[in-house]
């Protein structure tokens, strides 16, 4: 299968389609391009326990492989930390545990990003 060609926004979409499949909570879209040489995007989301940190990281994971045929670049992270990252180049995934969430506070962080809201709605008329 070749590679189809994701990247920027169409990514953090997918992305965060993905997480919504597994029901991750308060999934935002910060477009980080003229702020920042890390990404174009980060896409966070939250997990309410240490299986569903695992199992929003499985389904992004797969269904961008399955649908896409797109590997992450790199990954960092446990369930146990309550933190995974995904790295997709242009794209960088934060999974948070909802404990951990707001003490990282990316969205604060981050502040001049714009927020993007995800195009899940398809998943939601399901």
């Amino acid at each position: 299968m070749a590679e189809i060609e994701l990247e920027g926004l169409a990514l953090a979409q997918a992305i965060a389609k993905g997480a919504d499949e597994m029901q991750a909570e308060d999934i935002t879209i910060l477009d980080l391009r003229g702020i920042s040489t890390i990404a174009d995007y980060f896409v966070i989301c939250s997990a309410t326990s240490h299986p569903h940190l695992k199992a929003i990281r499985r389904e992004i994971t797969e269904s961008l492989v399955n649908e896409h045929n797109l590997k992450r670049h790199a990954a960092e992270g446990n369930p146990e930390s309550h933190w995974i990252v995904l790295d997709y180049r242009d794209v960088i995934v934060h999974i948070f545990h909802n404990d951990k969430r707001d003490l990282y506070s990316l969205e604060d962080l981050w502040s001049d990003a714009v927020i993007v809201p995800p195009d899940i709605s398809s998943a939601e008329a399901e």
